[in-house]
């Protein structure tokens, strides 16, 4: 890989829901079983994290943010990145700086998913989509969802 191939490790995570916090989740392809809210890392052409935010919506789902409610949390979350995903990243990038939005949509939506990104899409309540994501910064990103509504797990 040269350096202009490896990922940045600055990313987004966009919690994508409805008002009634129904929580769109997405299984990934590359690892069968592991459900996720929509990620994925700034690029050389995004102007800001809300450009990278909006590119993964419809990279991931078809769906254009920009005709929904789309926040930024003002949250960022630091964790390990995975030993099997780190050969994206430039050696010795282990960390990676995830920024938290969210897309609240009227209803819930049919999507259409990246075949070669994920397999599979739900939308479940925001319970149970807190015990089927693998990642633990998705974790709280559902829990402050249910913060936000003044809801408790």
């Amino acid at each position: 890989m040269t350096a202009e191939t490896f990922k940045t490790p600055i990313s987004v995570l966009v919690l994508i829901h409805t008002a009634d916090l129904k929580v769109l989740l997405i299984e990934r392809a590359d690892k069968a079983g592991f459900w996720q809210s929509v990620t994925g890392s700034i690029e050389v052409d995004d102007a800001d994290l809300r450009a990278t935010a909006i590119r993964e919506v419809k990279e991931e789902t078809g769906l254009d943010a920009e005709k929904y409610a789309l926040s930024d949390w003002q949250f960022s979350q630091t964790y390990e990145i995975y030993e099997h995903w780190r050969y994206r990243y430039a050696p010795g990038v282990t960390q990676n700086v995830e920024h938290i939005f969210g897309l609240e949509l009227p209803s819930t939506l049919d999507v259409e998913l990246a075949p070669n990104e994920h397999v599979a899409y739900e939308w479940v309540d925001w319970r149970e989509a807190e015990k089927r994501v693998f990642s633990w910064t998705n974790v709280e990103a559902i829990r402050r969802l249910g913060e936000r509504h003044q809801l408790t797990l």
